[in-house]
């Protein structure tokens, strides 16, 4: 029995030593972490704590009229500031530039622009940050050096085909103003700011996630709590075809001019494609383009981002000819045998008007000068029609006012009146000035998609039609067509009297006209070939020689086939001659449109136009001489 009790005795000690000993073990360690590392614990738990990550929403992908891609997106990862979570700002912005490689003085530019956000919104220093960028920060994040700084994977707007830019416009942060006159934009938003981007940025933008994590004391995700996914833009389907605009870009390379071309459907305004020359790679916007390439492209003499299609403004030439002759015929003071006689020029009012032609057409009716383009035909009819007729039948036609494309930043073109001249210069208007009128010079100034829209009114009979992109949206529940927009305005255009013009546009391109390298075989091309100075023959003589490019822009204006019209539009090329270069481009267009639609290979691309080049400097005609088209 006190053998027992003696072994409980020293049993109970031992609990008691070791007991006391754990808890001044404890007693120390709690000490050590309240008192001795108080600091290093208490910020360990104030960063241990929940965070909201946006989640950007995809914008919607952008297909032709054939579901073949145009625009997607592609992933991508930018590098932000949280100010939430940043116990030095300063410390941040001076060691990311560093690690970075970037301007320290850039960056905090970029947090200064945001300071007045929400300290939970992330502030984005770098869009489309390299792997390499990625890797150094996350390495260092890690290390508790920038546990501020966040890298998040994003979709980013991609262009994989090099064309039609202007059409489709470009991607990048919504600016203050944007902010200020939306209500569902916020800084840091990536919108539309040119093209289709901006017009339907709303059916494109979609709606951005969200989602609630618990990250450590690094900023290390632990686990999400909780995510709201984002929803993609819709999807959006365009009246443009994919082949047709290939085959517009490859004739302008091949061509080697700038301009623009604007091609429709007659029938309803569908935009089946549409260029501008020279371009840009709107790729360089996606992620946000650097200042060098924007200054490039704003300081370029040849203005890359104008599209001239829409916002050029020029002389159309010869190519105004039948808007003439329609306010002749309907105006009953012609009638499509009237005959004018051409020597090679002809006096109106003191002042003497060349033909292109030196030995003149002789006696010559409506539809021979419209093949042969005859300028002293047209300043005879315009002279006795007057300008205030032409103006109220070219407007009808659709030249000289906005074509309502759905594009931003369309501009108005010019045929003059009595009224306008009145209004905007306070003189008179001189009947002398309608004689440059009808050969579409003087004043008269029309941008490429209005004289597409001019030959598609000449196609259907006289139906101004609204040029559009929109054929088709996807909201995720299947493709929900877009009716076509309403037509500017009808016309009751006599149809006798329409079909002289239709023959005179025949005849140009498969008769003795200057538009013979648009011809098709089978397919009754209609058209019309223009040259227009871009300075008058005298100012070229006063230049003498020159380094500007002065030579004339040639037009060739079509719709095909003339009886039943499936396609009509332009092609301009900016100091492109005369007409028949444009023509050549055209051709290329045309064939490739109809053997797509026969089922037929498309054409291969042409290695040369074989086009003709004329001096500039030898030039045959008077100060007022209409080109030769």
């Amino acid at each position: 029995m006190v053998e027992d009790r003696r072994h409980t005795t020293i049993r109970l000690t031992i609990l008691q030593y070791a007991t006391v000993a754990i808890f001044s073990v404890l007693a120390v360690g709690f000490w050590v972490m309240q008192v001795v590392e108080h600091a290093k614990f208490e910020e360990m738990a104030e960063n241990n704590h929940q965070r909201t990550l946006a989640l950007r929403a995809p914008r919607g992908i952008v297909f032709d009229r054939n579901l073949h891609v145009l625009v997607e997106n592609r992933r991508s990862y930018s590098i932000s500031i949280v100010r939430e979570h940043t116990k030095d700002l300063n410390r941040t912005v001076r060691l990311l530039a560093s690690v970075m490689g970037l301007d320290e003085a850039g960056v905090r530019q970029i947090v200064e622009r945001h300071r007045k956000e929400p300290t939970y919104r992330p502030i984005t220093i770098i869009q489309d940050a390299t792997l390499a960028q990625v890797a150094a920060i996350r390495a260092r994040r890690l290390d508790f050096e920038l546990p501020d700084v966040v890298v998040e994977q994003v979709p980013t707007r991609r262009y994989p085909e090099a064309m039609a830019a202007h059409l489709f416009g470009y991607v990048g942060e919504v600016n203050d103003a944007q902010v200020t006159d939306s209500d569902g934009l916020k800084s840091g938003d990536i919108v539309g700011q040119a093209g289709i981007e901006k017009v339907y940025n709303a059916l494109l933008m979609g709606a951005d996630g969200a989602k609630r994590v618990v990250v450590n004391s690094v900023g290390r995700e632990i686990r999400t709590l909780d995510e709201d996914a984002p929803i993609e833009g819709r999807r959006l389907q365009l009246t443009i075809d994919y082949d047709v605009q290939k085959a517009i870009e490859d004739g302008f390379r091949v061509a080697g001019f700038n301009g623009a071309a604007v091609v429709l459907d007659p029938s309803n305004g569908d935009v089946l494609g549409f260029t501008s020359v020279p371009s840009y790679d709107p790729n360089a916007f996606a992620a946000g383009i650097d200042r060098a390439t924007w200054a490039s492209l704003n300081t370029d003499e040849l203005k890359p981002l104008q599209d001239r299609a829409i916002q050029g403004r020029y002389s159309p030439g010869s190519t105004f000819k039948m808007a003439v002759a329609l306010a002749g015929l309907e105006e009953g003071i012609i009638t499509p045998d009237f005959h004018a006689h051409c020597a090679g020029h002809a006096n109106f009012y003191g002042h003497d008007f060349k033909c292109w032609k030196p030995g003149g057409h002789g006696s010559i009716d409506l539809r021979h000068a419209i093949e042969q383009s005859c300028d002293v035909y047209f300043y005879t009819v315009a002279n006795i029609v007057g300008v205030d007729k032409i103006n109220k039948w070219a407007t009808l036609l659709g030249l000289g006012v906005k074509s309502g494309i759905d594009l931003p930043n369309e501009v108005q073109g010019l045929v003059p009146s009595t009224e306008w001249k009145r209004e905007k210069m306070h003189e008179k208007w001189y009947a002398g000035e309608t004689i440059s009128v009808g050969i579409g010079q003087g004043a008269v100034a029309v941008t490429p998609v209005s004289m597409a829209v001019y030959m598609a009114t000449l196609a259907n009979g006289g139906t101004r039609v609204t040029p559009h992109l929109l054929k088709a949206v996807d909201d995720g529940s299947g493709w929900k067509p877009v009716p076509p927009p309403p037509p500017q305005s009808k016309v009751n255009i006599d149809p006798q009297k329409l079909q002289a013009i239709r023959d005179g546009l025949w005849m140009v391109v498969n008769q003795g006209g200057t538009g013979g390298r648009a011809r098709l075989i089978g397919h009754d091309v209609s058209g019309k070939t223009g040259s227009s100075q871009v300075i008058s023959n005298a100012g070229r003589v006063a230049a003498g020689r020159t380094t500007k490019d002065l030579r004339d822009n040639g037009w060739f204006v079509f719709f095909a086939p003339r009886d039943n019209p499936q396609i009509a539009g332009v092609v301009f090329l900016e100091h492109g001659i005369h007409g028949g270069n444009a023509a050549a481009v055209a051709h290329h267009i045309l064939e490739t449109f109809f053997a797509k639609k026969e089922g037929k290979p498309l054409p291969l691309v042409p290695a040369d136009f074989h086009l003709n080049y004329i001096d500039p400097y030898a030039r045959v005609g008077g100060p007022v001489a209409g080109g030769q088209d």
